[in-house]
């Protein structure tokens, strides 16, 4: 949880902005409930009639109530009064306080008064007459009407006031009011405050909704771009300590589900504690005596999740891995189909298949069979809560100390206190998987790669650079290895001279080339271009210097202007024409019908292995860099076209640094030095025919590929004639040596 707020501290504006909507919402949501009791208990039941402070009322009525007020109430009832043009008496205020005091003060005088009125014992006349003529004191008064005054007293507040609220309707009819027009108008204007009290709520909800939605989009952009920057700046040994199907995992479906987390955060999770904390402020105005059952319905929302998380959240955190394998076994399959369909694999990996997805299916369904008692549990608490309260709330409306519209408005405040916290519930079934994605992606975010850039670096260290590559004492071991995968290489490797690197399956070949582009560094001793340490330079003026062509092509979709020219920004039309025609790709770039802007799926699974090989070659060609990089980059073409590509390369990038890695003898034949590696450590340096003589494992090596008459003729012979014509000559003398190009 943490680490999403983190997420959500980087919009903090917003999320202020979307703070004060949720608080004018909730506001607005919180009104209502008051405004329904008050059409139900004014609006219907006192026709309308809202305060026992009337708005009008005769002089006789006037001086009826003055003789009953207490002398504090009287300077208030005065002030608040004044005669009209008709005699009678208005109203001069509005101000609420002073309006309730005055229903208080005037509850008890108003009826004592509308009873003597109506009393046949007591004249009311006479009365008054006895207090003009100081007969007697309002103390005397009230001790006679103390049997009347002890009633009323005994009455509780909301039937005094509902007895008062009597009084006042005949008194305005007694004024001629129409008292039906009355009821109607008090209606129609506090169900237009309702409707008016809706639209903001809709309008504040609907913009804070699209706020949130931004946010979170915003949020869900920013950690997608933030993983892939990382992941790109990863070497190869962190690459390694992630599958690819986990970090495709990571940087979508993990982030998915942040991204909807960060929704509900800012919709309801902020939204729940303003609207359950607003509903206990009303509760606590409505002054029902029944708040006790908020906090057992609180208390019973609590401990059901409490209940259904701690039993879900393990399985949480076990869903994501098994999404992780489940994109990991389809990647495989869906990659290996060829391989699959050519060894009749299909029944077993449909199997594998169906088991890794038959885990996750398990692991869903128990959470969501256990999340699913979350509901009706939810709605049997609201529905029992509401019983009780309908019935609690019937024995104070029989004894007369509440009112009817006060358990509607209580019902419902109450129910919002309670939804508050079931927003909090279904959110907190979304947190525990998110918790994880969160960790998941932060996982990726943390990792500091081990190949960083120095801050002071040496990229102007020369004006123009030649491309001399040294390896000077080069020992390199893998993370948590045992043992040196290189032992002390060393070597030099000149512009003009193709230098190759020859050995066993697993002898360190790739590997020593990936030191030189930085996907790894070295462990001991130095690699130097021009004399300048590849560390001191910044990664990207070192991979500005040369051009790599790796193992397997490597193709993106678009077409193939846009592969060849994936090289840089500044390639032009004609570096790339020229490019393809070194690459030997112009043969079949030429074929198609729309040429270089023929489309390239994603992988390039529409070209063959000989055709990706040679864009790649051309995309590296493309580049125009000091040192060529080739990992066995050959291996897919046919001796025709392998040659004749060595060819263009030597006639027309000859003042470059070559470095060759590769399996078959004929490629390399006639480079200028040969490292023989065996174990990761050089065992012979030399040319072929010097390798012949002097080296067991390079000889082992030649004659597990070439005939005995290739041996003896040599490259002497061969290097006095161009290259393809002695290649096309090996060709002829054993076909099954070579590979074709697959195309």
């Amino acid at each position: 949880m943490g680490k999403i707020f983190k997420y959500l501290w980087e919009s903090k504006g917003m999320v202020v902005g979307i703070v004060l909507l949720l608080i004018i919402q909730a506001y607005c949501d919180l009104s209502l409930p008051q405004y329904t009791s008050d059409i139900v208990d004014i609006g219907i039941q006192q026709g309308g009639i809202e305060h026992v402070a009337m708005e009008e009322m005769r002089p006789e009525t006037y001086e009826g109530i003055l003789l009953f007020l207490d002398d504090e109430d009287v300077a208030l009832f005065e002030d608040s009064y004044e005669e009209n043009e008709d005699g009678n008496y208005e109203l001069n205020t509005k101000d609420k306080d002073t309006l309730e005091e005055l229903d208080a003060s005037m509850s008890m005088a108003l009826l004592v008064f509308t009873g003597l009125s109506q009393s046949d014992t007591m004249d009311l006349d006479t009365i008054m007459q006895m207090l003009d003529f100081g007969m007697t004191t309002k103390e005397e008064i009230m001790a006679l009407v103390d049997d009347q005054v002890e009633a009323l007293e005994d009455m509780s507040d909301s039937i005094l006031r509902q007895s008062a609220i009597l009084a006042v309707q005949q008194e305005y009819e007694a004024l001629g009011w129409d008292l039906s027009r009355y009821q109607t108008n008090y209606l129609l204007v506090t169900g237009a405050k309702m409707l008016g009290i809706t639209l903001v709520m809709s309008a504040t909800a609907v913009l804070a909704g699209l706020m949130a939605s931004f946010t979170s989009a915003k949020i869900g952009r920013n950690l997608r771009s933030r993983i892939f920057r990382k992941v790109v700046s990863f070497s190869h040994t962190e690459l390694d300590q992630f599958s690819t199907a986990s970090l495709i995992t990571r940087s979508t479906n993990d982030i998915q589900q942040i991204q909807m987390v960060c929704v509900m955060l800012l919709r309801m999770v902020l939204y729940a504690p303003i609207l359950g904390i607003g509903g206990v402020m009303k509760v606590v105005t409505t002054k029902t005596g029944m708040g006790w059952i908020i906090g057992l319905a609180v208390g019973a929302i609590l401990v059901l999740v409490a209940v259904l998380v701690g039993i879900a959240m393990p399985k949480f955190k076990i869903m994501q891995t098994l999404v992780d394998k489940l994109n990991l076994v389809s990647r495989e399959i869906l990659t290996g189909v060829p391989v699959i369909r050519a060894f009749s694999r299909e029944k077993h990996e449909e199997e594998r298949f169906a088991r890794a997805n038959r885990d996750l299916m398990k692991t869903q369904l128990f959470t969501n069979r256990v999340m699913t008692f979350m509901m009706p549990a939810m709605m049997l608490i609201m529905n029992g809560i509401t019983v009780l309260i309908v019935w609690i709330g019937a024995q104070g409306i029989d004894l007369g100390n509440l009112q009817v519209g006060d358990m509607m408005a209580f019902i419902t405040y109450t129910m919002q206190i309670v939804m508050s916290f079931l927003m909090l519930t279904m959110i907190s079934v979304m947190l525990p998987r998110a918790g994880v994605a969160a960790n998941r992606i932060d996982e990726v975010l943390q990792v500091e790669p081990m190949i960083r850039d120095k801050e002071v670096t040496m990229d102007d260290a020369k004006a123009e650079w030649k491309g001399v590559v040294s390896f000077e004492d080069v020992s390199f071991r893998y993370p948590g290895a045992d043992e040196d995968a290189l032992s002390h290489i060393q070597f030099t490797a000149e512009p003009g001279k193709t230098t190759a690197i020859i050995g066993s399956t697993g002898c360190g070949k790739s590997t020593l080339l990936h030191l030189i582009p930085r996907f790894y560094d070295v462990t001991q001793g130095r690699i130097t271009i021009d004399g300048v340490d590849i560390r001191d330079l910044s990664q990207r003026k070192l991979r500005s210097l040369l051009g790599f062509v790796p193992q397997k092509g490597v193709l993106f979709s678009g077409n193939i202007a846009s592969n060849i020219k994936f090289a840089g920004e500044g390639v032009s039309d004609e570096q790339m024409v020229e490019a393809a025609e070194i690459a030997q790709a112009m043969e079949f770039i030429q074929q198609k019908e729309e040429q270089f802007e023929s489309p390239i799926a994603q992988g390039g699974t529409n070209v063959s292995g000989g055709q990706k090989q040679r864009l790649s070659i051309a995309r590296a060609i493309a580049r125009q860099p000091r040192v060529f990089l080739f990992d066995d980059s050959f291996s897919a073409l046919d001796y025709k076209t392998d040659a004749a590509l060595r060819r263009a390369i030597g006639e027309r990038i000859k003042d470059t640094t070559i470095i060759i890695v590769a399996q078959r003898i004929s490629t390399i034949l006639h480079a200028d030095q040969i490292l023989v590696l065996d174990d990761g450590k050089v065992v012979g340096q030399g040319t072929h025919e010097e390798l012949l003589k002097s080296c067991e494992t390079y000889l082992e090596i030649a004659r597990s590929q070439l005939s005995e008459a290739e041996l003896s003729r040599g490259p002497a012979e061969g290097a006095s004639e161009p290259a393809r014509e002695a290649e096309e000559d090996l060709t002829a003398t054993d076909t099954t040596k070579g590979g074709a190009d697959h195309e």
